[in-house]
């Protein structure tokens, strides 16, 4: 079983001090994908004239604008960090850093908005462009803090997370959540980069995750261990139903997650469908006529 964490409680638009080096400011857009809502980051020091970065200024709203003008007024913002371009964590962004006038910073948008916005409210905001594209390896400083850029495609295909070296924390964006298990729903999300991409996280040896949305994960090891373990225990699970003559996505999922509430079934879907593709990829499944979502599959 995953150790999922507990949200504390917390106020919309507050500026919580969250460790020596973060503040955390919650957005009121709580909801299936963004739990209690969008944790927009502040990364520095809390005294006049600090320089900060911002990680997540997060949707449209204005309440979420002032709150985080608030929060940063009389410090200097030289960095707007955005995880990727879902419309929960990037449409903000502009608005916000034209306020402060920093640049802002993300991999690269996709090239067409290919996210599966049918079934789930994750839609990519079209109109981002970053003013610094990352790949991945960069190194952002600022005043008494150091973010190394990490690429973790899977999520999102420009998903990306932030090692804040201080800390030994990871901002973890939508790749690791300590509420839920994360999202990983074709054509843009790929399950085969995602545990590559967890794999190394993994490897990193982070003391605390932080991601954008619920609380942060304060005993990573076993927790990545265990979140590891359940997309592998999935995996094998849908395996087990090809064996079994579940052909069909729709067969599959009903019996998979009858324990779920059934209005999340659709998301529960585009999972599967993930792993199905990584499957395929790896000779191990057949789809016909090919992976798409309303494929009959059979074991390779």
């Amino acid at each position: 079983m995953i150790p999922f964490v507990s949200m504390p409680p917390f106020e919309y638009g507050r500026a919580d001090t969250v460790s020596p080096l973060i503040q955390r400011v919650i957005a009121n857009n709580p909801g299936p994908f963004t739990f209690t809502g969008t944790g927009t980051y502040i990364v520095g020091r809390s005294g006049p004239g600090a320089g900060v970065a911002v990680i997540d200024p997060g949707p449209l709203d204005d309440a979420h604008l002032a709150a985080l003008l608030a929060a940063v007024t009389g410090r200097r913002v030289s960095h707007v960090v955005v995880t990727h371009t879902h419309r929960d964590h990037a449409p903000l962004a502009r608005p916000f850093a034209r306020a402060v006038d920093a640049p802002i910073l993300a991999a690269r948008p996709p090239a067409r908005t290919i996210h599966a916005s049918t079934l789930l409210d994750e839609d990519d905001d079209e109109t981002f462009v970053p003013d610094v594209v990352l790949s991945g390896g960069e190194v952002i400083a600022g005043d008494g803090w150091t973010m190394e850029a990490l690429a973790t495609p899977g999520h999102a295909s420009n998903h990306m997370a932030f090692a804040l070296r201080e800390e030994n924390a990871l901002f973890s964006g939508d790749h690791v959540m300590g509420w839920s298990t994360t999202v990983v729903a074709p054509p843009d999300g790929d399950m085969a980069a995602y545990m590559n991409s967890l794999d190394r996280v993994i490897a990193r040896g982070f003391s605390t995750l932080w991601p954008t949305h619920g609380a942060p994960v304060t005993a990573p090891d076993p927790f990545l261990a265990a979140y590891k373990a359940h997309r592998q225990a999935r995996e094998a699970q849908i395996v087990e139903r090809l064996a079994a003559g579940d052909g069909r996505i729709a067969e599959i999922v009903p019996n998979l997650y009858a324990a779920v509430d059934s209005r999340l079934w659709p998301a529960a879907s585009l999972s599967v469908w993930a792993h199905l593709i990584a499957l395929e990829r790896a000779g191990r499944v057949k789809a016909r006529p090919g992976p798409v979502i309303d494929a009959d599959w059979i074991l390779g």
